[in-house]
This record gives C-alpha cells, sequence and structure tokens, in this order.
C-alpha cells in the first residue's frame, strides 16, 4: 500500500471523528494484510517449522505417548503447534514498527491527524488477524496429519482462544518494539521470549504431575493459558478449566494492551 494512502484516508473523514476513527484502524489493518498476502515467501518459510514439529514429534514420539497410557499424540500435539505458529507470527509482527521507524513511513503516519492510539490499534489488529490467518493454514494443514476435533462446534472456541492469544502477543510484540530501534536486538529479544515461552507452556507434554516449580512457570506463562484453551476446546480436556483460560487471557490481554498504548505514544522520532 502506498505510503500517502493512509495520510489521504485520515484528511479526507477528519471531520466526524467515528468515520475518522474506523477509516484509520481499517487503512492500517488492510496494510498489514496486504503486506502478508504480498509475501509468499514469508507465507511458505513460516510453515516449515510447524509442519517439521507436527511431523518429527508427532510420529515420532506417538507410540512412546501411546504406550503411556495418554493416548493419540497427534490429537494432543496439535493445539499446540497452532499456539506456537500464532506465537512467533505476533510477536514478530512488532518488527514492523522498526522497519516502518527505520525507512520514514512510521513518521508519516504519526504526523498524520489521528491519534497514536488509533495506529496502535489498527496495527495490533493486523498483526493479530495475520497470526490468526497464519494459526489457521497449520490448524488445517494438520487435518492431513491425522487430526480430528472432538466436534464440529469446538472449532469455533478454539478459533476465539486463538484471537486471544494472536491479540495477546501482538500488542506483546508492539510494546518490545516501541522500545528499540535495532532491528537486530528485536529479533534477539523475541528469540530469548519465544522458546522458554513455548517449551514451558504444555504446549509438547501434559500438565500433570509436573515438578512444583515447572508447576509454578508454566502457570505464569500467558501461552500456558492458549494452549490449553485450545487444547479444551478441541479435545475436551483442559487442565486450567476453559473458564479460568478465557478470563486470564482476556485479563493479560487487556494489560499487555493498555501497557502497548503507552509505550507506542511514547515513541520518539
Amino acid at each position: 500500500m502506498r505510503r500517502h494512502q493512509l495520510l489521504t484516508v485520515c484528511v479526507s473523514v477528519a471531520g466526524d471523528g467515528t468515520i475518522n476513527t474506523m477509516n484509520t484502524i481499517y487503512i492500517l489493518w488492510l496494510r498489514q494484510l496486504k503486506r502478508y498476502f504480498r509475501s509468499r515467501s514469508r507465507i511458505i518459510g513460516s510453515l516449515g517449522q510447524p509442519i517439521l514439529f507436527l511431523v518429527a514429534l508427532g510420529f515420532g514420539f506417538g507410540p512412546v505417548f501411546a504406550k503411556a497410557g495418554q493416548g493419540n499424540y497427534i490429537q494432543f500435539l496439535v493445539p499446540g503447534i497452532v499456539a506456537m505458529s500464532v506465537l512467533f507470527t505476533a510477536l514478530f509482527s512488532g518488527i514492523e514498527i522498526i522497519w516502518d521507524r527505520q525507512f520514514g513511513f512510521l513518521k508519516e503516519t504519526l504526523v498524520a491527524p489521528v491519534s497514536r492510539m488509533e495506529i496502535m490499534i489498527g496495527r495490533t489488529i493486523g498483526g493479530a488477524t495475520v497470526a490468526m490467518i497464519q494459526g489457521t493454514i497449520v490448524f488445517v494443514l494438520s487435518f492431513f496429519v491425522g487430526f480430528r476435533p472432538s466436534s464440529v462446534g469446538s472449532i469455533t472456541i478454539a478459533f476465539v482462544f486463538m484471537f486471544l492469544t494472536a491479540f495477546l502477543f501482538t500488542g506483546l510484540g508492539t510494546a518490545i518494539a516501541s522500545i528499540l530501534e535495532d532491528m537486530q536486538g528485536f529479533q534477539l529479544i523475541m528469540n530469548f521470549l519465544i522458546m522458554p515461552l513455548f517449551f514451558l507452556s504444555g504446549a509438547l507434554f501434559p500438565l500433570n504431575n509436573l515438578p512444583p516449580a515447572l508447576k509454578v512457570i508454566i502457570t505464569i506463562d500467558p501461552l500456558s493459558y492458549g494452549v490449553d484453551g485450545m487444547r479444551g476446546a478441541l479435545e475436551g480436556v483442559s487442565h486450567f478449566g476453559l473458564g479460568m483460560d478465557f478470563g486470564v487471557l482476556s485479563v493479560m490481554t487487556l494489560v499487555i494492551l493498555a501497557i502497548g498504548s503507552y509505550l507506542f505514544s511514547k515513541i520518539q522520532l
């Protein structure tokens, strides 16, 4: 999307606050989607790791999981891999802020006659939508390795948890990118966060009979509730309970969005 389009939209509807806000959010959301769909290498490349985990872990540890009396490992694993795909895409969406800062688009956006809150919301919704699309693709691909949800209706509930997870971590990525100017530094911090968040979320292993210290870490990991919520919806087996999963994700999403909005409003160009 051309740079001047956002400014044109914002100025042309400046007479109506509601229309102005909706158009600002919409044009930023649309920009995120267009950038995603125009980059085929990004779409294909981001599917490599989830597919590798599904195939290598799903079929590699499946017999061990079944022998231990835990059931079908593919059924257990898929919600965690979908959450992983959402996590990676959502967090790394923040790098676009640093990219736009370096190439001048962020400056043009911030001087437009709209509030920074609207800009942050538009970017966050766009990043969360892209993460949702990525998670949906992985979810569809999981059917080819043998995954089957407990019911068709459960898919809708799972998508609610997927959306909350995407929104939460997109907001976190935006918050971190708002205080960084170095692209390499952002990538290092993301890699430092992503691996512990993923591996300590229960995405790859059951949460029963764990050491107390590990239980505490898993409890404070926000991704744990996204994985557990999707697993509870799709499998009917939830460690924390769907109500608690939804409540914790909702509260943490609001907190992260508030922090992200504050940090984004303080960006200095």
